[in-house]
């Protein structure tokens, strides 16, 4: 008798402190994104709409909301963001949002640690508040969805959808101050890698064309003609600086160098450069 009584205690307190495992009412979503220089991560949860009015009903205009459930949503970032004139450091930070017809107020807060909206509110704790602009979309977001998109290396722009409302928030970063430091830290002892590097960012951000030549040129002697996509580059910033006959000799060693390597794609782009500029020349 005393053997089934304790059968049935043990199988009462495995009863008892089992757990039903069930989907969460608003899943968890995890942003990562690499803009620029920056890792920027976003958790944040994704509440639905499940029919009913999101904006101006269910979240009310002109009151703080969560932006989103569950936990605070969190936005982390290492490099320091730039709205207009506002500067947020680089660190965590929780995301909460005053949802207006017209505009919206966002505010960055420092503790990140609470459940929904923080109680009380702390303003001192608000280490900055921007203004978001908004638009209405004929397409439906069923759940909240937060992104990133826009992308530059200065740059990029938030954005929060749901519903038939999408919210921008544009953001720039201090990209290329960093880059021009490394760059010029790099170029105190640098390889024909470090050199084609600096060419291939003054290029493509049209900076100094005259020193991404000299650097390119640097480059090219350090690593010889079979190096034909730093004789492309090279090529390219001849053509740029106006010296078409000279850029088409150099991609003509390109063009001779990726034939070799079996690169059709480089062999491509340096029969249609040459066919531009020599009628330019």
């Amino acid at each position: 008798m005393k053997k089934l009584l304790f059968i049935i205690a043990v199988g009462l307190s495995v009863s008892l402190n089992a757990q039903v495992l069930t989907p969460k009412a608003s899943p968890v979503a995890k942003l990562q994104q690499k803009v620029g220089l920056a890792d920027i991560q976003i958790d944040y949860s994704r509440p639905g709409a499940k029919g009913r009015v999101i904006f101006g009903d269910l979240i009310p205009y002109g009151q703080m909301w969560r932006l989103g459930a569950n936990e605070n949503t969190k936005v982390t970032s290492s490099e320091a963001l730039i709205f207009g004139k506002d500067t947020l450091k680089a660190g965590t930070y929780a995301l909460f949002a005053k949802p207006g017809q017209t505009n919206w107020e966002l505010y960055f807060y420092a503790d990140y640690s609470n459940w929904g909206l923080p109680e009380p509110w702390d303003a001192k704790k608000v280490v900055l508040q921007v203004n978001a602009g908004v638009q209405k979309t004929q397409d439906f977001k069923e759940n909240l969805e937060i992104s990133i998109d826009a992308l530059t290396n200065n740059g990029g722009t938030l954005f929060i959808t749901w519903e038939n409302t999408k919210v921008s928030l544009p953001f720039s970063l201090n990209t290329k101050a960093k880059v021009l430091a490394s760059i010029d830290k790099t170029m105190a002892g640098p390889a024909a890698n470090d050199y084609h590097a600096a060419a291939t960012y003054y290029f493509n951000e049209n900076l100094d064309l005259k020193k991404a030549l000299e650097w390119s040129t640097k480059a090219v002697e350090l690593r010889g003609p079979s190096a034909y996509w730093m004789t492309r580059l090279k090529a390219q910033l001849q053509a740029a600086n106006g010296d078409y006959k000279g850029a088409i000799e150099t991609a003509k060693i390109s063009m001779e160098a990726a034939k070799a390597d079996g690169d059709d794609a480089y062999v491509r782009a340096n029969e249609k450069s040459i066919e531009e500029w020599s009628k330019k020349r």
